[in-house]
This record gives C-alpha cells, structure tokens and sequence, in this order.
C-alpha cells in the first residue's frame, strides 16, 4: 500500500505515521529526513543539496523528484510506505507519478487530516518534545501530556519547545501549506483517493476510525 500525507503544521500527522509504522510495518518517507540523508551521507548529490540548503534556498523540483527516486529504490516495495512532505505542488505529483510508474506502483490512497487554524494553533503551543528520543507531548491540549510536567516520560529529561513554535511563525505556515497543496488535494479527490480525517479529534481515536477506512483492521 502506498500512501500520502497531506496535512497542515499540528494536524497530527507525526502521531499517525508513528502509529502506522509501528502497528503495520510502514515504511515512513519524509521529504526532509531524504534531504537530510543525503546531506549526512556526504555523497555527490549529497553535498549539492547542502550547498543549496546551506544558501537558504529550496531544492528544485527535478531535483527533489530524483531525491525520492533514490529513496524509493533504496526499500523493499512490497513493505507499504507512506510519504509526508511530498508532493506539495501539482508538478511533484506528475513527477512522482513518472517515478511510481517506474516502479510500477501508484498512490493507492491520500490521507488529508482536516483541521482548522485555531485548533492547530492550540497545539503548537503547547508542544513539547524530548531532545534525546524525539517523543512529542502537549501541555494544552488535555492528551499527549507527560506524566511528570516538563519531562520525558521515557528519557527522564527536560522537554523543549521549538524556537519556531509561535503563534505568528504557525499562522504564516498554516497559509502557505493551503495555499500549495489546494491543487494536489483537488486532483486526488478527482481521482477518488482522498481519506479525509477530522484532524480537531484526538488522534488515538482518528486512528482508529482511519484503521477500518484503510481496511488494516
């Protein structure tokens, strides 16, 4: 099974791919963790993504498209995967039909987690993560607290916050992310594969209702 992750900044989208991964055996494909490896990995292309990156600038699109070839041929196709942070625009999605057609797979579903400005908002916040394991907590959202305030129910350390956890740095991505994806989510519910979650439910309960929508469970 093949998948996208179409969501705004605290829809939830870490918790499902985490929960899909861990309960099913996903494959998770961020679009940034493949920059990231790359760069980490010091190869040829590795070190032209880090000088574009390190210029403040983004990667172009034939160039992310041939990131993600190189990703994708990397696994093992017959695990399920689910990509997040690709295709933001409706020329990645052609791009990444070329790939996906390669190989001959297609997008079996996309999983829109619908939620609106303030709810989301609310969750920024109050999010919290830990340093060391990278477990994410609220403080305002009355699930996902730690069990001790400010620590890592796990690690037994001080949460942080991100630096760019404000309410004007949301409200600018909350925008930008409607803006460029309208397009995709439009072409995929054009072609029947759109999954819509209520992203304002708590995501334990999303998942499950997402379990039986997938047919996993």
């Amino acid at each position: 099974m093949n998948l996208i992750f179409i969501a705004p900044p605290a829809a939830g989208k870490g918790t499902y791919c985490t929960l899909l991964k861990e309960k099913y055996g996903f494959n998770h494909i961020s679009a940034g963790d493949v920059l990231r490896e790359q760069v980490s990995s010091g190869s040829e292309i590795g070190n032209i993504v880090k000088n574009i990156m390190a210029k403040g600038e983004m990667v172009n699109d034939d160039l992310m498209a041939k990131l993600i070839e190189i990703k994708l041929n990397s696994l093992d196709l017959n695990v399920p995967f689910m990509l997040d942070g690709y295709p933001r625009k409706i020329n990645q999605v052609k791009d990444y039909e070329r790939i996906l057609k390669k190989l001959n797979l297609d997008v079996d579903k996309v999983l829109f987690i619908n939620i609106d400005k303030e709810t989301g908002l609310k969750r920024i916040l109050g999010r919290v993560t830990c340093p060391k394991c990278n477990k994410g907590y609220n403080t305002l959202t009355g699930y996902m607290s730690p069990k001790v305030e400010g620590i890592c129910d796990d690690c037994k350390i001080p949460l942080v916050k991100r630096t760019d956890d404000t309410k004007e740095a949301y409200e600018k991505r909350f925008d930008i992310y409607l803006n460029s994806t309208k397009e995709v989510l439009n072409y995929y519910k054009e072609k029947g594969k759109v999954i819509e979650i209520d992203g304002t439910k708590d995501p334990t309960t999303g998942f499950k209702e997402l379990e039986i929508l997938l047919g996993v469970k």
